[in-house]
C-alpha cells in the first residue's frame, strides 16, 4: 500500500501503510481495499464479501454473546466459535456430577445439544453512514452537554427509522472520537445450545502461563447451534424451534497454510486506542493499568483459595476468574509493551509537530489549544484514574461490592410500594434472587470484598468516605467487619433477601451494613462534579479536534476508525516470528501435537492432557488432518490486525473457506491496541485441522463432521 508521508500521520493514525494494519469497514471494501487484497492473493470481490442484497461471507459471521466473534460453518446453523468464548455457558451447563468444563461434551443428536439460560448470537445485516445528518444538527458554540444532547436525539430518531418495528436491533455509533457516524442494523437469535466442547485439557491447555505467548497449543475452540422458528425468525427457547438455515456458511479447507498466504479475518473487535495521546499513555502505565494489576490479583487470589476446595466452586467461579486473569495479565502486558517501546515518546513526537501545525496562522483558531488541553486533562486525572481503576478492579472480582447497592435501590421501590405494587413487583424480584444467588459461595465472596477493600484503602488514595472512615475504625483490615456485615445483612443470602420480601421497610435497607458499603462504593464510582464535568467537556472537545485537524491535514488518505464491537475486516498473510527454540516446526509459524506433548505434565492444571490424545499422539492417528509433511498441526500465526472481541473470529484463505480460528495475540505486541507495530504483531489462530481431528478422532463426533462442507 501507498506509504503516507505527512509527518503527524506516521503512525499515529492508523494508516495503512503496512497491508496488515488497518479494521476496515465492509461498505468500504471495494473502494479501499479490494485491489490491494487481490494484488496480494485474494480470489473474491468486495461484493462476495458484503453485500446488502444477495448472500455474502459476512451473513456467516456473527457476533457471540456480546463480546466475542463466531462463524456459521453449516446449513443447520452450527457455530464455531473459541473454547474460552463458549467459557461461561459451559461452565454453567456443567455441576460435578456432569462437569463438561472438565471432560468436555459432544451432542450426538439435536435432542442432546444443551441449552444456557442466557446467550445469543447477532447477525450484521447492514450499515451506513449517516455523518452528515447528525453533525449537520450540532455546532462548535454548544457545550459539550448540549452537543450530546441533540446527537442522542437523532440517533434515537435513526434507530427507530430502520428498525422495522422491532424487527431489529440498530446502533448508531460514533467514530473518529465525534467526527463521523454508522448506523448498524443487526438481527439477534437468542436460541443457542451448546452442541460440542473439548475438555478443558485441550480447550484451555496452558492456561494462564501460556495465555498471550508463543509458541501456543491450545485447542480453543466450542461449538454450538442457532435455532430459530419454522420460518427461520429469531424466537425464545422452545422445543418446536429447528436449526436456522443460514444465508451462507462458511466451506473449512483442510489444505494447510505456508508462509506468506493470503489470509484475512472478518470479526468484531472490541476496543482499539490507536489516537490515545502521550499522556493518556502515561497516565495507563503509570497509574490506571498498575492499579489494575494489582486489584485484578488479589481478587484472584481470593477466589483461587476457595475454587481449589471445592470443585462445584470451581465450576461457578470459572468464567469470573477466567475473565479477571486475562485482563490481569493483558495489563501487565501492555504495561511492559508500551515502556519498553516507548509508545508515549513516539507519540510525543507527534503531537509536537502537530502542535506546530495547529499554531500556524490559518489552523490556530481551530486547533490552536488542542494539545495544551489534553496534556493539562491527564494532569489532572491521574490521581483519579488510579484510584477508579482499584475500585474497577474490585467491581470485576467481588460480585458484592456493586450488588447490595443496585438490589437495594430495587429493594427500597418495593418497600415504599402499595401492596398492589409489590405483588406485581416481587415476582421479578424472586427471580433476580435465584439468579444472583444459585451459584454465590458467601465464604469467597466475604474474602475476595475484604481483601479488596483492604487493598482499596491502602492504596487508592482519595476513597470513598464511609470505606476511610471504616478503615480508620478497622485499622486497615476489613474481614471481621465483612465477615459480621455478611451474616446479619439482607444481602447477605438467598434466605435474608427473601425474608426481606415478607416484611420489608426502608431502614433495613438504608442501614444494611453491607448496602452502605456497597453504595459508598458505587457512589465514589459514579461521583462527578461542575468542574469535573467542564473539564470533561474541554477534554472531549480538544480530542475530537485534534483527531479532526490529523484528517483534515491529508483528506485523501486512507484510515480507518478504532474498533468498537463493529464488523471489521483485516487481512495479511500467514507469517511467522523469528526462529525459537521451544518450537519444534520447522517454520515459527505453526506448532504440532508433538509440542503439546511435550508441554505435558500429569495431574497439572494447566498442562494436564487426557489420556486419548496422548494414544492418538502415540500411534500417529491423525485421520486426513495431518499436514503433508506427517506432523498433526494445532495453532498458527499470521499478521492480521485484531484485538479483544475477534477471539473465536474465523480466519480464511483467498477463497474464503475457513482455515483457523483466532484467539489471541503475542505479548511482545501488547501496545497493539495504541499503536500498530508491524514487526511485532501476531494473530495467534486454532489451525482448523486440529479443530476437525479433535472432533473426529478424539470424540468421534462423526455427526459434527458430516455437518461440514470439507475442502480437502
Amino acid at each position: 500500500m501507498k506509504k503516507i508521508l505527512i509527518f503527524l500521520l506516521l503512525s499515529v493514525v492508523s494508516m495503512t501503510t503496512f497491508a496488515d494494519e488497518g479494521m476496515w469497514f465492509l461498505m468500504h471494501l471495494k473502494r479501499l481495499n479490494e485491489a490491494d487484497m487481490q494484488k496480494k492473493g485474494l480470489k473474491l470481490t468486495a461484493e462476495e464479501i458484503y453485500s446488502i442484497n444477495n448472500s455474502s461471507l459476512k451473513d456467516a459471521i456473527v457476533q457471540f454473546d456480546g463480546g466475542c466473534t463466531a462463524e456459521i460453518v453449516s446449513g443447520q446453523g452450527l457455530v464455531f466459535t473459541n473454547h474460552h468464548c463458549g467459557y461461561g455457558a459451559i461452565a454453567e451447563l456443567s455441576t460435578p456430577e456432569n462437569d463438561h468444563l472438565t471432560n468436555g461434551f459432544w451432542a450426538k443428536s439435536f435432542k442432546e445439544e444443551l441449552k444456557p439460560k442466557s446467550l445469543y448470537v447477532r447477525f450484521f445485516v447492514r450499515m451506513d453512514d449517516v455523518s452528515k445528518r447528525i453533525l449537520g444538527l450540532v455546532n462548535d458554540k454548544m457545550s459539550e452537554k448540549e452537543r450530546e444532547r441533540v446527537i442522542n436525539q437523532e440517533i434515537a430518531k435513526i434507530e427507530k427509522e430502520n428498525s422495522e418495528g422491532g424487527k431489529y436491533v440498530v446502533s448508531v455509533k460514533s467514530f473518529y472520537n465525534g467526527n463521523e457516524y454508522y448506523y448498524f442494523v443487526y438481527q439477534d437469535y437468542t436460541d443457542v445450545r451448546l452442541v460440542g466442547t473439548p475438555p478443558n485439557s485441550i480447550g484451555k491447555f496452558g492456561g494462564d502461563t501460556d495465555n498471550w505467548e508463543w509458541p501456543r497449543h491450545t485447542g480453543d475452540f466450542s461449538i454450538f447451534r442457532v435455532y430459530g422458528d419454522k420460518d427461520g425468525n429469531p424466537a425464545a427457547y422452545s422445543e418446536s424451534n429447528v436449526p436456522l438455515k443460514p444465508k451462507h456458511f462458511l466451506p473449512v479447507s483442510i489444505k494447510g497454510i505456508k508462509e506468506g498466504d493470503f489470509s484475512m479475518i472478518l470479526g468484531y473487535p472490541g476496543r482499539t486506542n490507536r489516537w490515545m495521546p502521550a499522556a493518556g499513555i502515561d497516565q495507563n502505565v503509570n497509574f490506571a493499568y498498575p492499579a489494575w494489576v494489582e486489584a485484578s490479583k488479589v481478587g484472584m487470589d481470593a477466589m483461587k483459595k476457595h475454587m481449589d476446595k471445592d470443585q462445584a466452586v470451581k465450576l461457578n467461579y470459572a468464567s469470573q476468574y477466567s475473565g479477571v486473569a486475562n485482563y490481569w495479565k493483558n495489563r501487565q502486558g501492555m504495561i511492559d509493551a508500551l515502556t519498553k517501546h516507548k509508545t508515549a515518546d513516539t507519540k510525543r513526537k507527534q503531537e509536537a509537530s502537530f502542535d506546530k501545525w495547529a499554531n500556524k496562522k490559518e489552523n490556530k483558531a481551530q486547533y490552536g489549544n488542542v494539545i495544551q488541553t489534553i496534556n493539562s486533562y491527564y494532569s489532572a486525572t491521574n490521581d483519579k484514574a488510579r484510584h477508579d481503576n482499584y475500585l474497577i478492579g474490585m467491581l470485576r472480582s467481588s460480585t458484592f461490592a456493586a450488588l447490595p447497592a443496585n438490589l437495594g435501590n430495587a429493594f427500597k421501590q418495593y418497600a415504599a410500594a402499595n401492596e398492589a405494587k409489590r405483588n406485581e413487583i416481587r415476582p421479578r424480584l424472586e427471580t433476580i434472587i435465584a439468579d444472583t444467588y444459585e451459584k454465590a459461595y458467601i465464604p469467597l465472596e466475604v474474602d475476595v470484598l475484604s481483601d479488596e477493600l483492604n487493598l482499596y484503602a491502602k492504596k487508592a488514595g482519595k476513597i470513598a468516605p464511609y470505606i476511610a472512615e471504616l478503615a480508620t475504625k478497622n485499622g486497615g483490615n476489613f474481614q471481621q467487619d465483612i465477615h459480621n456485615a455478611f451474616s446479619s445483612s439482607i444481602f447477605g443470602s438467598a434466605a435474608h433477601a427473601k425474608s426481606f420480601l415478607d416484611n420489608p421497610t426502608l431502614n433495613n435497607v438504608e442501614e444494611d451494613p453491607l448496602y452502605l458499603i456497597s453504595s459508598a462504593l458505587m457512589t465514589k464510582y459514579r461521583e462527578s462534579s461542575p468542574e469535573t464535568e467542564k473539564m470533561n467537556g474541554e477534554f472531549q472537545a480538544a480530542h475530537r479536534k485534534y483527531i479532526a485537524g490529523v484528517l483534515a491535514s491529508n483528506p485523501k488518505g486512507k484510515y480507518y476508525p478504532d474498533a468498537n464491537s463493529t464488523l471489521r475486516l483485516t487481512y495479511g498473510t500467514i507469517r511467522a516470528l523469528p526462529a525459537d527454540p521451544r518450537n519444534d516446526a520447522k517454520v515459527n509459524n505453526y506448532t504440532t501435537l508433538k509440542g503439546t506433548i511435550a508441554k505435558y505434565k500429569p495431574n497439572d492444571e494447566e498442562f494436564d492432557l487426557p489420556k486419548r490424545l496422548m494414544e492418538l499422539y502415540e500411534t500417529k492417528d491423525y485421520g486426513r488432518y495431518a499436514d503433508k509433511d506427517g506432523y498433526m498441526p494445532v495453532n498458527f500465526l499470521s499478521d492480521q490486525d485484531i484485538t479483544g472481541g475477534n477471539s473465536g473470529s474465523p480466519v480464511l484463505n483467498a477463497k474464503g473457506e475457513l482455515i483457523g480460528l483466532a484467539f489471541d495475540g503475542n505479548i511482545e505486541a501488547m501496545a497493539g491496541d495504541v499503536i500498530f507495530d508491524p514487526v511485532l504483531q501476531r494473530t495467534i489462530s486454532v489451525d482448523i485441522r486440529y479443530v476437525l481431528f479433535v472432533i473426529d478422532k478424539f470424540a468421534g463426533a462423526q455427526n459434527i463432521i458430516n455437518e461440514l462442507k470439507i475442502v480437502e
